[in-house]
């Protein structure tokens, strides 16, 4: 029976889609975001192994809050679509005992089983981390190209997407920056809604128990106004 890797759980969470929500956090991941607030789930190796009837039983306890809030299931991680196939078997599932699923990722080139994964997938939060691909390739690990075709991938299946981007002084805070992933995402994606996400630290205390320096230790917090000013300017 095919097991997932899972980093730990977050009960009745409310900023990873729609309504009350239990969040799966998956172990793995194969870049390395500057900004990262998860770097404990990095590793492939580590993590507890669970079934998909095993998570979807532990889903169902928090059906009731499911219910009245238009909440369910989100999957983050790590990047979750490393683990595309043990999770195409799991929202399937969910959807299966009428739970919302949402998938919280980065992106990888897609194949059958992210396909797979996206036909029960309720919603999909998708970073952008940068408009330009020497970026993308330099602070990420990653290749833009295949972030779009993710992407173009959920607009052809009709999957609402939600993009997310990172918002950090010094680094991705200026209007040209914003606007730029504003017509990318308008450009494979025919509904768009854009979340700015203000930079924070919260994170730097994983990196102090891990042993290991925080790339953006001396980077400013993204302050409340320029969201708003930002914000402005895509809407």
């Amino acid at each position: 029976m095919r097991k997932g890797k899972i980093h730990s759980f977050q009960s009745l969470g409310a900023v990873d889609g729609p309504g009350v929500r239990l969040v799966i956090f998956m172990q793995g991941c194969p870049y390395r975001c500057p900004y990262c607030h998860n770097p404990d789930t990095r590793a492939f190796s580590g993590g507890t192994e669970y079934t998909a009837d095993e998570l979807v039983e532990k889903a169902l306890r928090y059906k009731t809050y499911f219910d009245s809030t238009g909440g369910g299931v989100t999957v983050s991680g790590g990047e979750p679509l490393c683990q595309a196939g043990f999770l195409a078997e799991l929202f399937e599932k969910l959807h299966d005992a009428g739970i919302n699923t949402a998938l919280d990722t980065a992106a990888i080139k897609p194949d059958e089983n992210v396909r797979r994964v996206l036909e029960n997938t309720d919603t999909v939060l998708c970073d952008i981390k940068f408009p330009d691909e020497k970026r993308y390739a330099e602070m990420v690990g990653a290749e833009r190209e295949n972030v779009l075709e993710f992407l173009k991938l959920c607009d052809r299946l009709g999957v609402p997407t939600v993009i997310r981007h990172v918002v950090v002084p010094g680094m991705t805070d200026t209007e040209e920056n914003v606007l730029e992933i504003k017509r990318l995402a308008d450009s494979v994606l025919s509904s768009v809604k854009i979340e700015l996400l203000p930079f924070k630290k919260l994170c730097e205390e994983k990196y102090k128990a891990m042993g290991i320096t925080f790339p953006l230790e001396d980077t400013l917090e993204c302050k409340d106004e320029t969201i708003e000013r930002l914000n402005r300017l895509i809407k």
